[in-house]
């Protein structure tokens, strides 16, 4: 064979026709996930559900809907986090384009067609998007709704805090330490002068004082890892019924400062909507439990005596794990004693210890993939319906990945690409025990190619 040349870099050919255009290799994880939306017929229902939002005759050429939706599912499966990082890896792959079905004398979609499709479609319709994949895995018996667990975690905002102002009279934080000095009597203060000043002050960071101009929703709040930043607060409702997959039933984003005592009402009342609607159509009805969320499973941070006898009046059981508190004083609190003691007693039996494994491995996982793995705990994003509309296709893109991993054992694009290694592995496995077995058999006398034992390596 001839070694072929580096072909020296000329003026490209001004046409080509599209017979000689060579097709673009498709991805099999993507092709599975196309042959799945095509057998629930998700772009004819997408489409039909977006109808209002394209104008029949006029306009200039939109990206159509089933193709925008599966661009943020790129995020997710590709572990990018903003839409300048999808529309450049959609661009640079024919295996994406191939998945979104745009042929190569066509471009594809950049940043401002994503982020004003985004814009233009309400939450509504992404709303309803996760429904529909919620529905997909209902049909398949990945979805029951019985027993819910519920847990939240912390989104880096896209703000910074030396742009935070006070509310009252909307200055900087640098200016308003100015002019607490001059008020105690320094006239011109250093920036020693100044930290000092900050240092000995309390409540510095409190959000009844102060917010971010360019994103009021921001909160200032102490992240996983101690620092200090402005955030969001998600909230996810995972299904923990014995036999479920562990898919995401509801996601709600919420101010960052406000307690689990206080959030887990909304992210109830969304799980609850969303499995209602599960019920009502026919195609999935009789897929799921009758009653939704019967059972409720959660940490120490969900745990107060209001808590207890909310859940306890409104017909849920609960599993919540109990803080130590001491000795508690009960007088006038009846109420609250029982529901607290039913409580404790659930989850001191052996069914309440195994939900609350199952709390640790199936919420704790779905915040991993969702944004450690799915790059998502820093927003691009700014107010919080912009960045729940983003954060609802991106969870459906994690349970999507659940009808897959259930099919084809892996979840993702890249953990189709690890099953590579494993594979090679067993095989040099299986070759050297083929290799013993005939030194083996050679030592006792016997010769694998005579008897037929043994087919030589």
């Amino acid at each position: 064979m001839a070694m072929g040349k580096r072909r020296r870099q000329g003026q490209q050919p001004l046409f080509i026709s599209t017979a000689e255009l060579r097709e673009p290799p498709a991805h099999p994880y993507y092709q599975a996930v196309n042959a799945l939306l095509a057998s629930h017929g998700f772009d004819d229902w997408v489409e039909e559900a977006c109808q209002k939002y394209y104008a029949a005759e006029m306009g200039r050429p939109s990206l159509a809907p089933g193709v925008y939706f599966r661009c943020l599912m790129i995020g997710y499966l590709e572990g990018i986090d903003s839409e300048r990082g999808i529309a450049w890896r959609v661009a640079d792959s024919l295996s994406l384009r191939s998945y979104l079905g745009i042929p190569l004398n066509e471009g594809t979609p950049d940043h401002s067609t994503l982020s004003r499709t985004r814009r233009l479609m309400d939450l509504e319709r992404h709303q309803r998007v996760f429904t529909w994949m919620l529905k997909v895995l209902a049909v398949r018996g990945l979805v029951s709704g019985k027993t819910v667990g519920i847990d939240a975690t912390t989104l880096e905002a896209n703000a910074a805090l030396r742009s935070i102002v006070r509310k009252d009279t909307g200055k900087g934080y640098d200016e308003f330490l100015q002019a607490l000095a001059q008020a105690s009597g320094i006239e011109t203060p250093t920036r020693e002068d100044l930290a000092r000043i900050d240092k000995q002050r309390k409540n510095k960071a409190s959000n009844d004082d102060w917010q971010n101009p360019y994103d009021p929703d921001a909160k200032i709040t102490k992240m996983k890892d101690g620092r200090t930043h402005l955030a969001h607060k998600a909230e996810h409702a995972v299904d923990l019924t014995p036999g479920s997959a562990g898919a995401v039933l509801a996601v709600t984003l919420q101010p960052a400062d406000a307690g689990d005592t206080t959030t887990w009402r909304e992210t109830v009342e969304e799980a609850c909507t969303q499995l209602h609607a599960v019920i009502a159509d026919p195609v999935t009805h009789g897929h799921v439990h009758d009653k939704p969320v019967e059972e409720l499973v959660e940490d120490k941070g969900y745990h107060s005596n209001e808590t207890m006898a909310d859940y306890q009046e409104i017909g849920i059981r609960s599993y919540v794990s109990e803080p130590d508190r001491g000795r508690r004083d009960w007088e006038g609190k009846e109420k609250e004693r029982d529901a607290v003691y039913a409580n404790r007693r659930r989850v001191r039996g052996a069914r309440g210890k195994c939900l609350l494994r199952r709390r640790g491995e199936f919420l704790e996982r779905s915040f991993a993939h969702c944004y450690e793995t799915g790059a998502m705990r820093r927003t691009h994003l700014r107010g919080h319906e912009n960045i729940l509309k983003r954060l609802l296709v991106h969870v459906a893109g994690f349970n999507l990945s659940l009808v897959l991993r259930r099919a084809f054992g892996v979840g993702t694009p890249r953990g189709l690409q690890g099953l590579r290694a494993p594979l090679l592995g067993l095989l040099g496995t299986l070759r050297s025990a083929l290799y013993r077995l005939r030194h083996h058999l050679r030592r006792w006398g016997t010769d694998p190619a005579e008897t037929g034992t043994l087919a030589a390596a």
